[in-house]
């Protein structure tokens, strides 16, 4: 059977058959009926929020509901206690906005200030922020308990190159048959290797088994935004 559903663009919401059941939510269907969209999240608790952009503002002018506050002038000066209408009234002569900033004070403090000026710079920081924002990135390099010295010399300049880029490096040395019952040889590998890359790193977390593996960590000594940081000033030095 098809489903039914009203003729009124997106607004409304098509529904399956009456028999069908719907997971999570609780709700008695009649095929006579239809709910709206909006409704139906609501009943079910599923809104689709974007919680990322959603702004939790402050309240402002007439939404503060309370008899005084601590007044705190534009420039930052104290202006002390005062009944919310002389607030309101000097902000309005002012052509600014009082805004509750420590609403858990008593009186809550209220400041004047243009706020549409301070959620626009409030948000061009968090932008340059996000931009600027460098997450650490953690590798993993691979050894055989009885690796020879080539594949070493690779591996090791391998990880020197993934901590000068300011990653941390999980090391992890693979235990094979028997080779489970030589722990202090996966040790004495690892201990060699950091000793050989300290210039460029610490250990975090020292040797311990994993299953069959043994894996140790090792932090850059300079984080990525330090890296990039340098990056461009050499690439601005070179122009």
């Amino acid at each position: 059977m098809a489903p039914r559903s009203h003729d009124l663009g997106q607004k409304w919401i098509s529904f399956p058959p009456a028999s069908t059941a719907f997971i999570g939510c609780r709700v008695k269907l009649f095929s006579h009926l239809h709910f709206p969209v909006r409704f139906w999240r609501a009943w079910c608790g599923q809104r689709h929020i974007d919680k990322e952009n959603q702004i939790s503002d402050p309240r402002i002018n007439d939404r503060i509901r309370v008899p005084e506050v601590r007044l705190v002038g534009a420039l930052g000066e104290q202006v002390g206690v005062v009944k919310i209408e002389d607030a309101l009234r000097m902000a309005q002569e002012a052509d600014l906005d009082l805004v509750e900033v420590s609403p858990q004070s008593s009186p809550p403090v209220a400041k004047l200030m243009d706020f549409g000026k301070f959620k626009y710079e409030a948000a061009q920081k968090i932008r340059e922020a996000r931009k600027n924002q460098v997450n650490t990135v953690l590798k993993t390099v691979r050894f055989g308990l009885k690796i020879d010295g080539h594949d070493y010399g690779t591996k090791k300049a391998q990880i020197e190159k993934f901590l000068k880029a300011g990653d941390k490096v999980k090391v992890m040395v693979v235990f094979r048959g028997r080779e489970q019952s030589r722990p202090e040889m996966g040790i004495k590998l690892l201990q060699k290797l950091a000793e050989e890359v300290a210039e460029f790193g610490a250990v975090e977390s020292t040797p311990s088994i994993d299953g069959r593996n043994m894996v140790m960590v090792i932090g850059p000594l300079r984080n990525k935004a330090e890296v990039k940081t340098d990056a461009k000033k050499a690439a601005d030095k070179a122009a």
